[in-house]
């Protein structure tokens, strides 16, 4: 295939080195202010899955390099708050032949690329392994707690068209699986951040830490029972019947394999780099204010990062 990466944070990265590694034409695009870092267009992979560096076939700030290319892929991994922007230059170079897929944190991505394009051409996917960059670059895969999900919400794309996807991500080296129901597994991943996320950046905290302490837990449980009656509330499918259920599933399998991760937004803190919120516990509260209720510890989640945030960013 011929892919663009675009956005070359920890996830873009892995995706581009492995997707690379195997045999695949692979372009990126990311911030100017981060172009001249990367020196013959190289990059550095450690981590659980491999240490390797290889050389992308080109790094820009924009796709007009890239209009004739004749792209396959587009791999959609800015930041939430990056989006809106980024669309009218993924336009550019998005065929008829064209997959975007959004491999992206929080809710309203997806729904921003389909209201744009049509969801004729847009996938989704789960990603629940975790990276961290060493320096721009040069990224560690620290944990994987399942599959990087991948599928098609309206139902319109060729299965076997999505399916080929997955084969050649899950060849590169990077575990993918097709995944009919990704909409509801994408919100078992929101649901996991929300609760995890903001609490682990604030109190500089790993997930381990704040699953055993019990006042971190109630905050937790809470904030994850109130997403669940706004998921009712604005008839959104879950995986899960009820909070309960998921809390379960939660302190069970999904914490243990990922106790020793720190969450994104704690790097993104210490670093003064504009937060994700809004596309998480943001998105909550304001999903809560569509249907006319509260969602109180959501809300207070949101107020805390946001202080944090303009206090601390550069």
């Amino acid at each position: 295939m011929k892919v663009v990466i675009y956005g070359l944070g920890a996830v873009g990265t892995v995706f581009a080195g492995f997707l690379k590694k195997s045999g695949h034409t692979v372009y990126a695009v990311t911030k100017e202010k981060y172009i001249d870092k990367f020196k013959n267009n190289l990059i550095t992979i450690k981590g659980i899955w491999g240490d390797f560096k290889t050389n992308l076939d080109g790094i820009f700030t924009n796709t007009d390099h890239l209009k004739d290319k004749e792209i396959d892929l587009i791999i959609l991994s800015v930041k939430s708050y990056d989006t809106k922007n980024i669309l009218q230059d993924i336009g550019k170079i998005l065929s008829k032949n064209t997959f975007v897929l959004v491999a992206q944190n929080g809710y309203g991505n997806y729904e921003q690329l389909t209201e744009k394009f049509g969801s004729n051409q847009i996938l989704l996917s789960r990603i629940i392994f975790g990276a961290k960059i060493i320096k721009t670059g040069m990224v560690e895969v620290t944990v994987s707690a399942d599959d990087v999900k991948i599928g098609d919400p309206s139902g319109k794309i060729d299965k076997s068209k999505i399916k080929y996807i997955v084969e050649q991500i899950n060849n590169s080296g990077i575990p993918a699986s097709f995944d009919p129901n990704v909409y509801q597994t994408l919100w078992d991943k929101i649901l996991y951040n929300c609760a995890l996320n903001p609490l682990g950046a604030l109190l500089k905290s790993n997930y381990g830490d704040l699953a055993s302490n019990p006042e971190t837990v109630k905050i937790m449980n809470n904030i994850i029972k109130e997403i669940f009656t706004v998921c009712e509330k604005n008839n959104i499918k879950l995986n899960y019947s009820n909070s309960d259920e998921y809390i379960e599933y939660f302190y069970r399998k999904l914490i243990p394999p990922t106790s020793a991760h720190y969450p994104s937004m704690y790097y993104d803190l210490l670093e003064g780099k504009k937060l994700e919120i809004d596309a998480l516990n943001g998105a909550i509260v304001q999903l809560a204010k569509k249907v006319g209720i509260k969602v109180p510890v959501n809300e207070t989640i949101t107020n805390l990062i946001k202080f944090e945030e303009k206090k601390n960013i550069k």
